[in-house]
């Protein structure tokens, strides 16, 4: 993408402003998962060797420009340490004359973490006086929050627009990873699309459609495809007024070449519960009490074809109802599949989003795809071909460093 990166910089005794995402999950003040924590400070220790004096934004939860003591990210301090192997800091306030002092006292090699900065009001509206006051806290900002670049808050896009600006690291890594998924792919293509409503993913159908060489579609949206296609879903999850949208899409993917492979056999049952009764049976042959909960055993076997004849694999979203057993055999299988193919080196695979990534993980393949991106909504937003406002701000100032 052509992103100057913390790399290209000398950050030698320079207040280096870091936008981080250290969203992690907090039980009774204790972090229990501190994954994000730990790939977010393999990538600041470089700069900390190289003397950097490394100043942390972050947010914690959803606290609405209010301070809520349960939501400080004072409560990430050790964790962040242990991570990086030496002290951090601790700034009770966000921006503001006692942050920069201590901004400005820092010394080299060290690090500092400000509060919440959605403590502050103007934060997630972007207010200008809110980015130029976080600004006054570092000589270089850097953006290391691809997960938060689909939104243009003051600390994402407001910030990159008054100092030099560049992408960190996990930025960077995300979008390499993204860019060889979709937007220089090797051929041939295969993107997997699941999840409930074709409605929440059309712009995501009408970028891809375009961009691979076939689909594979499961999960509710499979049924709503199938329903166009005149098959009785029973009581399954569909949507009846999406078949416009459905023919568009259909005609999208006939213009630009791109295959859509759906389900020729499907998983029904009468109750949605771990265990119910089951039965396979074709993609026509659902039965008025039954919902379509899983694609079956045929389909899967189509499905692997398609990722064994491919070189690339994006996936965003579950073939089925993969939280409850038996229904997640599909998602599950799938998975195991296009992890061995990654794992001998046949394919470069992709994938993101929160269910997909439970899904991975629940399969325990999660390891093996060449990049599992955590950032949602961004990921989502990049599906659809659009441009992120955290990323585009960088872009802007290629020049200003």
């Amino acid at each position: 993408m052509g992103l100057r990166t913390i790399a290209d910089m000398d950050v030698r005794g320079r207040r280096v402003l870091v936008r981080a995402d250290l969203n992690v999950p907090i039980r009774d003040g204790i972090v229990t998962d501190a994954t994000r924590i730990e790939r977010f400070a393999e990538g600041m220790k470089p700069l900390l060797v190289q003397g950097a004096r490394v100043v942390l934004l972050t947010h914690l939860g959803r606290p609405g420009g209010q301070r809520r003591d349960g939501m400080s990210v004072g409560q990430l301090v050790q964790p962040l340490a242990r991570a990086l192997g030496r002290p951090v800091r601790f700034c009770e306030y966000t921006c503001g004359p006692k942050a920069e002092e201590e901004a400005g006292a820092l010394p080299d090699g060290e690090v500092l973490l400000c509060e919440n900065v959605r403590f502050e009001p103007g934060e997630e509206a972007n207010d200008p006086a809110l980015a130029r006051a976080l600004a006054r806290l570092g000589d270089i900002y850097v953006n290391d929050a691809f997960s938060c670049a689909h939104r243009a808050h003051a600390s994402t896009e407001g910030i990159a627009r008054l100092i030099p600006s560049v992408a960190g690291p996990l930025m960077v890594e995300e979008l390499d990873a993204l860019a060889a998924a979709l937007e220089a792919p090797r051929r041939p293509s295969v993107a997997i699309v699941g999840g409930a409503k074709v409605s929440s993913k059309i712009p995501v159908l009408r970028n891809l459609v375009a961009k691979v060489d076939r689909i594979i579609i499961g999960g509710g949206m499979a049924n709503t495809f199938l329903f166009a296609d005149g098959h009785p879903m029973g009581r399954s999850l569909h949507e009846a007024d999406q078949v416009d949208t459905v023919a568009d899409i259909r005609a999208r993917a006939a213009r630009s070449g791109c295959e859509i492979l759906l389900p020729v056999d499907v998983v029904t049952a009468r109750d949605f519960t771990a265990g119910a009764a089951h039965r396979r049976v074709p993609a026509d042959g659902c039965a008025e009490d039954e919902m379509i909960l899983d694609a079956g055993p045929e389909s899967l076997r189509r499905f692997s074809d398609a990722l064994q004849s491919s070189a690339t694999i994006l996936w965003n979203g579950p073939l089925g109802a993969f939280e409850i057993p038996p229904f997640d055999r599909a998602t599950v299988a799938l998975a195991q599949e296009a992890a061995r193919l990654t794992r001998r080196g046949d394919v470069t695979s992709v994938a993101g989003g929160g269910d997909t990534v439970a899904a991975l993980n629940a399969a325990g393949v999660s390891e093996d795809f060449t990049y599992v991106s955590a950032a949602g909504g961004a990921f989502l937003e990049w599906l659809e071909g659009r441009t992120l406002p955290g990323v585009a701000a960088l872009m802007t100032t290629q020049d200003a460093a």
